[in-house]
């Protein structure tokens, strides 16, 4: 099926290089414009000043393995890196391949990846998964699974904001979309009340020469809980369409987009290139258009803003593991969160922040850390 979908989207890519070239000259001063009207603010987000810095504490060793979101590697592949700055006596290890791999290896507690270098040979780096990283939510089922397994819940901790964004090709001039246009393209039900299918870019009421071309849809595998999201969030619980390539990482949607001048897709907000442009979305029974920032994600005003979660296996009234909970700690501090969006993605308002520390250390641990930003 895969290679199907991918094939085909090889086919749309060729087929609009014939597009392109008739119609940049026509449409490059409206794209250009549209671009510049609907780009996803360059500022960096702002970090709440109560967030504080990460203590110095005295060195610690071991090994830690993370696997999980295609979408969260390249916050955990930087964050890590980072850690391991202040910490170089710990090993690490991101293992992507999605979230539904992901939660199973962290169920079973067993890491894929291997000495770190992700060759297929040689020894596991650790033997058992510490945390998973997830963009949704862990769902009720495999919550059942992990305290029938261990015999208490799994930790939650947010670590990041995050957007899912509609990307399109930079060379589009589409200004904007609403919730129910956005169901009416991807999704087969239309339970956002759409009256009719969207299948062209001319029934988005572009012109000059857009009219009767076909959207050409991408989006993640059944793997993601991106697409997870996406299909609850987005499409209201309802189905996608059969015509969308999925592919198995954004990074991979995002390069079939900057390819295919007629592409529309879905990602997080982290995956922003020069070669594709973010689209501002209405809310549902909204006519405004919103960017996604980190303030309006915050504030809820973009409708597809979401946490981006880390989930560690933590017994009432035991400790983590002390490399575990150092790097935890980082990530909730100052400097993990500057390196969230060093990755392009939003970082934690301060009140999550101290949430998460009460419940890693305690009370007194988080005021102390929120106390010293001050």
């Amino acid at each position: 099926m895969q290679e199907r979908q991918s094939g085909r989207g090889g086919q749309r890519s060729r087929a609009g290089v014939g597009f392109v070239a008739m119609s940049l000259l026509c449409f490059g001063s409206m794209a250009g414009n549209a671009s510049a009207d609907t780009s996803v603010a360059s500022a960096k987000p702002v970090l709440d000043s109560a967030i504080g810095s990460y203590p110095t504490t005295t060195p610690v060793t071991g090994r830690i393995a993370i696997a999980g979101s295609d979408t969260m590697q390249p916050i955990m592949v930087k964050l890590a890196s980072a850690f391991q700055s202040w910490q170089p006596g710990i090993k690490m290890v991101v293992q992507g391949g999605g979230s539904y791999a992901g939660v199973k290896g962290f169920l079973i507690d067993q890491a894929t990846i291997r000495r770190g270098d992700a060759k297929p040979s040689g020894h596991l780096v650790s033997g058992h998964v510490a945390l998973f990283a997830s963009s949704s939510p862990m769902s009720d089922e495999d919550r059942k699974d992990f305290k029938s397994r261990y015999g208490y819940n799994v930790t939650e901790l947010p670590i990041a904001m995050d957007a899912v964004a509609i990307y399109v090709n930079a060379q589009n001039p589409i200004q904007g979309l609403s919730l129910e246009q956005v169901d009416a393209i991807f999704g087969k039900d239309r339970k956002r009340g759409h009256r009719t299918d969207i299948t062209k870019w001319g029934d988005l009421g572009l012109e000059n020469g857009w009219e009767s071309h076909p959207i050409h849809l991408y989006g993640r595998d059944k793997k993601s809980g991106t697409r997870t999201f996406f299909l609850r969030e987005a499409l209201a619980d309802g189905a996608m369409k059969p015509e969308v390539v999925e592919e198995p990482g954004s990074a991979s949607e995002i390069l079939d987009i900057s390819r295919d001048p007629l592409g529309m897709g879905y990602a997080g907000i982290g995956f922003q290139a020069s070669t594709v442009r973010v689209v501002p979305l209405a809310a549902a029974g909204s006519k405004d258009y919103v960017t996604p920032t980190a303030d309006t994600a915050r504030s809820g005003a973009y409708p597809l803003a979401r946490y981006l979660y880390l989930y560690a296996k933590k017994a009432p009234g035991a400790s983590l593991d002390r490399e575990v909970l150092e790097f935890l700690k980082f990530v909730n501090s100052r400097e993990g969160q500057e390196t969230v969006a060093r990755a392009g993605f939003f970082p934690l308002p301060a009140a999550q922040v101290a949430q998460n520390l009460e419940l890693l250390s305690g009370p007194s641990v988080s005021a102390l850390l929120l106390s010293e930003a001050r």
